[in-house]
């Protein structure tokens, strides 16, 4: 799997018309979202993971990091979707236009509360299935690399354990996230969300899996970053999170 050739000929315009900085815009918009949805998932991943670990005097069992990381993403992921919309029409207008658009110009496409609420079911769906990756696996996968013994709680183990939990949130998340756009830049060609998944199966399986690369590329190092800092967060300034 590598970039498709629409996909670097885009980048490449984007660039040519507008310097490399025009790679970046819309990104108040990405701020936005991950202030709403990422607050929220994390803040009830974290609470009710620390509170449980402490009654049980021990890390929760992975069935259990799964079903919380499923609930705090759904939450997540329906309170961030305004802002999610807004992103995805503010990428969908630059793409377009090559030109750039400001964050609060953005909800002008978006017209009416109703609106900035469509596609939740998806993005929610989604969120639930990223934090899954993210966060349960995460936590599971830098339980085992401490366990064998081989690495301590270090850097090297934050970075391999949020790298394992970055791939996983791609792959599992990457159907959904296919269709969520879809949905969120539908203009009536779809009446729902399963014949959105009709019409979308209609392609092949890999259709689900379209764009893969470049949202590993963009997620892994997301994911990595966040628990590296999260860590040092936790290690430097005494915020004390059980894993």
């Amino acid at each position: 799997l590598c970039l498709s050739e629409r996909e670097r000929h885009m980048a490449m315009q984007v660039v040519k018309n507008d310097g490399a900085l025009a790679l970046y815009n819309g990104l108040s918009a990405s701020l936005c979202r991950q202030m709403s949805y990422s607050l929220t998932r994390f803040a009830i991943y974290e609470t009710v993971r620390d509170m449980l670990s402490s009654s049980n005097q021990g890390p929760m069992p992975f069935y259990q990091k799964v079903l919380l990381g499923a609930f705090g993403g759904f939450t997540g992921g329906f309170i961030g979707t305004p802002a999610d919309m807004v992103n995805v029409r503010s990428e969908k207008h630059l793409v377009n236009t090559h030109s750039s658009l400001a964050f609060y110009d953005s909800y002008s496409i978006v017209i009416g509360v109703r609106k900035l609420f469509s596609g939740a079911t998806m993005a929610s769906s989604r969120g639930a299935l990223v934090t899954v990756g993210q966060l349960a696996c995460y936590d599971q996968a830098k339980q085992l690399v401490l366990s064998s013994g081989f690495m301590g709680d270090n850097i090297l183990t934050h970075f391999l354990s949020s790298f394992i939990a970055g791939g996983c949130a791609t792959f599992l998340c990457q159907p959904l996230d296919v269709m969520k756009t879809r949905l969120m830049n539908s203009k009536g060609e779809y009446s729902g969300v399963i014949h959105c998944l009709r019409v979308t199966a209609k392609e092949g399986p890999m259709a689900f899996y379209k764009g893969l690369v470049p949202a590993g590329i963009r997620l892994i190092p997301h994911t990595v970053l966040t628990f590296i800092f999260l860590e040092q967060l936790k290690n430097n300034f005494g915020i004390v999170i059980i894993s």
